[in-house]
């Protein structure tokens, strides 16, 4: 039978409506699989950034003249990044492995960055390291290990371990081992180590540093997840174990300085100038660090990687210092220590300079107050400080200590210079008044009688003298009567105004020393101010403790005129690369104590005669191609040793232009000092 005619035309509109729906849900697949491909690809693979610093470059130092001081050098370190790491210790303990097999396939094993573990041996056999447990930060931070781990503070040793290995995965709970003894050790020692250095998304852990190309490409072939290279800008010195405590360091931000760097905006993890002229020019040569946007997908595999912010280089320092000079200085400081220990060891009698072992030496310019060299014996090479550091530290001649800044001594017969510059002012003298020395001072009589120096050596007197004989011949007893005269506050007044027991005005940091007088006794609660104490201070003894650098200073004073120049080491700013000048210093006038015409002549006649003819330096400069100015000291600091030697000179005499200062501890003569001196001189005025 035949379907009805209205059946047929149901079936024929229902074929037509499924054909239409067929055609509606092909062209919808059409356009899920080939007009939205990109779109759902883009969604099926989600993808998320980080960023993670460029350092930039430290400005450089260069000296004077454009030499190049402290550089940068680049380098490549071998870190395992937090972010990128698997998730998991079982799975990252496979990264460290591979890592550290990259680094032994390559013969890189030297660069290996060394861990920190309070464990000796091999596991499980592994007992305290007691030297480890006998330094106090050591301690410290283990007991903040096992705190932040929620571990007893008094834990056994087995314990320890046990926990440790079994947090880091290395054990399963059955007590199975995951990995042979050795690799167990080595997986604990690491991990530890990542605690201890505080491993994290913002302090990533070195596993070897300066590496080699070879092992850069290594691991880039092997594809290691989260292992990865950081780019580290090093300092590099130009000059190794020259100008060290001028130059300083770098390092992190110290403990408890980290508030105050982070307040100025730098990162945690940031590097620092620590001392020197790092540290005093810290806010030209820091650099202002840039970012690296990484792009992973979900599966951590970096898929694109850009700068999204360029670093800023540090500007370049300029000092003031002559690095030529400076190694002239250092030189000739320990040639002459060297002299005088070994001169005095061949000569018969004792506290004759056998105990000479260090001393300073400081140069400036007359009318400027540029610091031309710094010179502190012992030193030490920055280059190896962390390797030498316990050696230095325990070095009982302490070569880390400045002793151009601050180190305080007795100036002896230099400060008679300025005695006599003052009561010239004061008119207490005159270039024409004479004074009958005895060889005894008997003004205090009898209850104290200080004698002069050429008393006591030969008995005898200077006989009637005038002002320029008595800074020859070095006579106490003329300045015993000239200092009572001029009185202890005057003395004080003009004394400071020259530059003694004043700041210097010099970037680094300086110790002010102490010009005797009854303030700094009544300050100090030390015993009364005395007459007699005024007449001792005026030779340069009593409390007088001054630094070498103050003694330039003092000097080129009084051999300009009377214009106290600020000291300094900073003579310019420069852009980094083309070094184009940004910032250039000036000369800064701190105070003023004028003398007249008559009165400076007749004091630089005085200087002259120091160093001929008869005076007490003649033997170190007669017949030298320059005419100095000059004054010796020889400073006692105790009947048990030698005296300190002091020697302080300007150069030209009719101009002066160099003002150079020379202490030796325990010289025992002031005139030796003089030799380091004229090295000085030599290089200066290029006589070789």
């Amino acid at each position: 039978m035949k379907p009805k005619r209205a059946h047929q035309w149901r079936y024929a509109a229902l074929t037509v409506v499924l054909a239409v729906v067929c055609l509606v849900y092909t062209a919808r697949l059409v356009n899920l699989q080939i007009a939205s491909r990109d779109q759902y690809a883009a969604v099926a693979e989600k993808t998320y950034s980080r960023t993670v610093p460029i350092q930039a470059h430290r400005g450089e130092l260069y000296d004077r003249n454009g030499t190049p001081l402290v550089t940068n050098a680049i380098s490549y370190d071998l870190i395992l990044d937090y972010a990128a790491l698997p998730y998991g210790y079982a799975a990252s303990n496979e990264v460290i492995l591979a890592a550290l097999d990259a680094v032994a396939d390559t013969g890189e094993d030297a660069k290996r960055t060394a861990v920190t573990f309070p464990f000796t041996g091999t596991y499980p056999e592994l007992d305290f390291d007691q030297s480890y447990f006998s330094n106090d930060t050591f301690l410290a931070r283990h007991a903040r290990i096992l705190a932040d781990n929620g571990c007893n503070e008094g834990i056994s040793l087995e314990d320890q371990i046990a926990f440790f290995a079994k947090k880091y995965k290395l054990i399963d709970k059955d007590g199975n081992l995951a990995y042979d003894a050795e690799t167990m050790t080595t997986l604990l020692a690491v991990r530890y180590d990542m605690e201890y250095k505080r491993f994290s998304t913002v302090e990533p852990y070195v596993l070897a540093e300066d590496v080699s190309l070879g092992l850069i490409t290594c691991v880039k072939e092997r594809r290691i997840e989260g292992a990865d290279f950081r780019e580290e800008v090093t300092r590099q010195y130009e000059f190794p174990g020259y100008a060290s405590h001028i130059l300083g360091r770098v390092n992190k931000i110290p403990g408890e300085q980290l508030e105050y760097y982070t307040e100025l905006g730098y990162p945690m993890n940031a590097v620092v100038g620590i001392s020197g002229a790092e540290q005093a020019f810290e806010s030209y040569l820091r650099g202002e660090d840039g970012e690296l946007t990484i792009v992973e997908n979900e599966a951590g595999e970096i898929v694109d990687r850009y700068v999204s912010k360029e670093p800023v280089a540090g500007k370049n320092v300029w000092l003031t210092i002559d690095i030529g000079m400076q190694i002239a200085a250092e030189d000739a400081l320990a040639e002459n220590i060297a002299y005088i220990h070994d001169k005095a060891a061949a000569t018969p009698g004792e506290h004759d300079g056998e105990d000479a072992a260090a001393g300073a030496l400081t140069a400036i310019g007359v009318g400027t107050g540029d610091v031309y060299a710094l010179a502190s014996y012992p030193t030490y090479n920055l280059a190896t400080f962390s390797a030498d550091y316990a050696q230095l530290n325990s070095d009982k001649t302490r070569p880390m200590f400045n002793r151009a800044l601050q180190g305080k001594y007795t100036p002896g017969s230099t400060f008679k210079i300025g005695v006599a510059a003052a009561a010239l002012t004061e008119g207490i003298i005159t270039p024409d008044t004479y004074i009958e020395t005895k060889g005894i001072y008997e003004y205090y009589a009898p209850s104290y009688t200080p004698r002069c120096w050429y008393y006591i050596r030969y008995h005898a007197n200077h006989g009637t003298i005038n002002v320029v004989k008595a800074l020859q011949v070095s006579c106490n007893y003329f300045f015993y009567e000239v200092g009572r005269l001029l009185t202890i506050e005057n003395m004080t007044r003009y004394m400071r105004s020259y530059g003694l027991g004043e700041k210097t005005g010099i970037e680094l940091y300086e110790e002010v020393g102490v010009l005797a007088g009854p303030e700094y006794r009544e300050q100090n609660g030390l015993e009364p101010w005395m007459a007699g104490d005024t007449i001792q201070a005026a030779i340069g003894q009593s409390d007088n403790q001054l630094t070498p650098l103050q003694l330039s200073v003092y000097l080129s004073t009084i051999a300009n005129g009377g214009t106290r120049y600020a000291a300094h080491l900073l003579h310019s700013v420069r852009s980094f690369g083309d070094n184009a000048v940004i910032y250039a210093h000036t000369p800064t006038v701190v105070s003023t104590a004028a003398l007249s015409d008559r009165n400076y002549a007749t004091l630089m006649t005085a200087l002259k005669s120091v160093t001929e003819d008869d005076g007490s330096a003649a033997r170190i400069f007669r017949d030298y191609a320059i005419e100095v100015g000059g004054k010796t000291g020889t400073a006692q600091v105790g009947e048990s040793k030698s005296a300190n030697a002091v020697f302080t000179a300007f150069a030209p005499w009719s101009a002066p232009e160099l003002a150079v200062s020379c202490i030796i501890e325990q010289g025992a003569n002031g005139t030796d000092a003089g030799l380091s001196v004229r090295e000085v001189f030599d290089y200066y005025f290029g006589l070789g």
